[in-house]
């Protein structure tokens, strides 16, 4: 098979969540470690960070992975979902896995793939392990894919776990209380290793300690050991004053990533990359710590995040698509300067969309759009839900030309918003 029919066998033939939504979990770690002991076990040939959580865990992977390659180790990162290339999800050193990697992984296991009725995710997941052994990469940063507890990227045992923040995503399989989805993310904790917790939270901080004690694990938050003094916004990046609280000592951090909720995820970054000089084998200087989040989004190629797409108007595209990220995105629009507010939407069927339309901004224009996936939410659907809390606008349903109208109706001081899922982003970038 060549890359392309090798893609449309994992797409097809392998259940993806990415493409089928809720009907292609398949929870359990039978078939991951059957299928990790066929390969000889790679995932335990190099260090591991596990990163878990509601929001965040993308870009506290690509930070830290950043800060791990300028601290001179070779660095793996496998982080989900894909924006345009499946081979975004598998990184050594910020290069995509090469395409002949993949077919003749595919091609070498495919019939035990099979027999073992492999999800799609379990395969990149064992994928991604295996070409990080062969690189002889040395420390891997590996975020979950959906929950925690039965992931399959949980059969790792890493040096640190780390759990960014609970919000409501996922509630049909994850539980429908933040308790609930604490408990599954809880699930990545390992006896006697560490876990950090991003954000305090007093309705799931008592869920994690209790499940680190009875691991005998210690409960790190990030927001005890690091604060922010003050933050500047720059054109392409944000500069944070931080402060660690147990010597005072203060410096400042320039990240190549907009968007104010940022500021969360650098605390939880900088406090991992203490943990991580001070009590395991890794040694990660201040000149790396510093150099590594500089240049975090160019080092490791992550898009969508407070993403400027171009100015006059101002377009701006972000892939927060559940309220708990939603939230922050909208607090940042209300306060971006502009004279007139264009959002271009969508969203996938399984997400909670009513509550994510009653946080959007009812002063904006509306384009409602759908993504060329079966997951979308149709257009005209969404423009019908949406008017219904008070959100007015028009149906364009393929993205292009959506985002082709706003720029359309936008003057140059107004500003564009592209977002609500990851496929819509996808297809605007």
């Amino acid at each position: 098979m060549n890359y392309t029919q090798t893609l449309d066998f994992l797409f097809t033939a392998l259940t993806s969540f990415q493409e089928k939504g809720a009907s292609a979990y398949k929870p359990g770690l039978e078939r991951i470690s059957a299928f990790c002991r066929h390969l000889g076990n790679p995932q335990r040939n190099f260090f591991t960070i596990h990163v878990a959580g509601t929001n965040g865990k993308g870009s506290v992977s690509h930070i830290l992975a950043s800060v791990l390659q300028q601290a001179g180790y070779r660095t793996g990162l496998y982080t989900s979902p894909h924006l345009q290339d499946f081979r975004e999800r598998i990184k050594v050193d910020g290069e995509m896995i090469p395409k002949q990697k993949v077919v003749n992984f595919v091609d070498k296991h495919r019939e035990k793939m099979e027999e073992l009725e492999l999800s799609f995710f379990e395969m990149s997941t064992a994928l991604a392990f295996d070409y990080f052994a062969q690189s002889d990469v040395e420390v891997a940063v590996i975020e979950t894919g959906l929950g925690g507890r039965l992931d399959a990227t949980n059969i790792v045992v890493p040096l640190l776990s780390v759990i960014t923040n609970i919000g409501m995503d996922h509630t049909a399989l994850l539980g429908d209380t933040p308790e609930a989805i604490a408990r599954e993310k809880a699930g990545i904790i390992k006896k006697s290793i560490p876990v950090l917790i991003g954000e305090h939270d007093p309705v799931c901080d008592p869920v994690f300690e209790q499940t680190a004690t009875a691991l005998r694990s210690r409960v790190i938050y990030a927001e005890d050991l690091f604060r922010c003094r003050d933050r500047e916004q720059r054109e392409a990046s944000q500069l944070f004053h931080l402060v660690r609280t147990r010597d005072r000592r203060s410096f400042d951090v320039e990240l190549d990533l907009c968007g104010d909720y940022q500021q969360r995820n650098i605390l939880t970054v900088s406090a991992a990359a203490d943990f991580l000089h001070e009590e395991t084998p890794l040694t990660i200087s201040r000149r790396a710590f510093i150099d590594g989040t500089r240049q975090a989004a160019s080092s490791t190629s992550l898009n969508g995040r407070w993403q400027r797409l171009g100015e006059h108007p101002l377009t701006v595209c972000d892939t927060a698509h559940n309220p708990h990220g939603m939230a922050c995105v909208v607090r940042q629009l209300r306060a971006s300067k502009y004279e007139k507010l264009y959002c271009v939407v969508g969203f996938v069927k399984d997400k909670d969309v009513d509550a994510i339309l009653s946080l959007l901004p009812r002063e904006a224009t509306y384009i409602f759009t759908q993504a060329n996936s079966e997951r979308a939410l149709p257009a005209a659907e969404l423009a019908e839900r949406a008017a219904g809390t008070g959100l007015r606008g028009e149906v364009v349903p393929s993205v292009a030309a959506a985002v082709a109208r706003a720029r359309e109706l936008a003057a140059e001081g107004d500003m564009i918003f592209i977002g609500g899922s990851n496929y819509v982003v996808a297809e605007a970038l």
